[in-house]
């Protein structure tokens, strides 16, 4: 059986701080190997629970809770994203595909060109490394554990291919550029996925504090889709009812911040397990205020 080496207990605080409900990180345990009690304990323990109160904590409630006062609290106001179902981001015309009000999610088409996309693939595959994520108590990237999924992140604007994928995503989000975190890419093999979570830092959760003291909270979501994945790898938001087919060049949008500072829990959402291929995807998280 597995041990909580310093690695799990990185992937149970960053989880924790990510928002992840305590179900599907005993789960992701019990996948990996681990008995269904040890899991439970440990999860629980990161989530500052006894392991004997199963149920009783806020934490635990915390995604169902904020799911079901979701339609009644959240005020939709208007999105930043430019009107029309084509829009000219920067120097490229994307074409608008789906709009969805509540929650605020936009399917785009052409956002990369094929050619775009190869090179951004290309120029990631050698330099891929586990999956990261912010350390909740020191705010450093650190490694985590993560089965699914390897990485890289690249500097804002670090070379001109990179400039121009960050002037182009920003105008399409209608959002600073200043305010864009780097750009995050992923791989994922057969099988890999990357269970329901929000993107914004979850206020009522020890470690988000840390998140947000640069920049502010997320605000937004880009994710855009590098190859065409011929079976499964959808993004989904599943209280929303709504399935992403990773398409090459294509991105989902989704927004959970409104200008009262508010956070949308209808934003829950995941990438649905590859089921044939592989999946490459870019991502782009914006702030509130200037980062890094």
């Amino acid at each position: 059986m597995p041990v909580v080496d310093a690695s799990w207990q990185e992937w149970l605080s960053s989880n924790v701080a990510r928002g992840c409900s305590i179900d599907s990180m005993i789960d992701a345990m019990v996948q990996a190997g681990f008995a269904t009690e040890a899991a439970r304990a440990e999860v629980h323990k990161a989530f500052g629970m006894n392991p004997a109160d199963v149920g009783n904590s806020p934490a635990a409630a915390t995604e169902a809770a904020l799911v079901k006062a979701g339609p009644q609290t959240y005020q939709y106001d208007a999105s930043p994203v430019a009107r029309g179902n084509v829009i000219r981001a920067h120097d490229r015309d994307v074409r608008v595909l789906m709009r969805s009000e509540r929650p605020q999610v936009i399917v785009f088409a052409d956002v990369l060109s094929p050619d775009e996309c190869n090179e951004m693939i290309e120029r990631s595959r050698h330099r891929l490394k586990r999956s990261t994520t912010v350390n909740p108590d020191t705010g450093k990237e650190d490694v985590i554990r993560n089965r699914t999924s390897e990485g890289i992140w690249y500097q804002r604007g670090e070379d001109a291919f990179i400039e121009k994928m960050d002037r182009r995503i920003s105008s399409l989000m209608n959002w600073p550029v200043e305010n864009g975190e780097g750009l995050q890419i992923l791989h994922y093999g057969t099988s890999g996925e990357y269970r329901p979570h929000f993107d914004y830092f979850p206020p009522d959760q020890a470690g988000s504090a840390v998140h947000t003291a640069q920049g502010g909270q997320r605000v937004a979501t880009l994710v855009i889709y590098l190859n065409d994945v011929p079976d499964g790898g959808e993004t989904i938001f599943p209280e929303a009812g709504i399935s992403v087919a990773a398409v090459k060049g294509g991105a989902v949008y989704f927004r959970y911040m409104n200008g009262q500072h508010q956070l949308d829990p209808l934003t829950l959402h995941g990438g649905a397990p590859v089921l044939g291929g592989d999946k490459w995807i870019m991502t782009k998280w914006m702030r509130e205020r200037a980062y890094g």
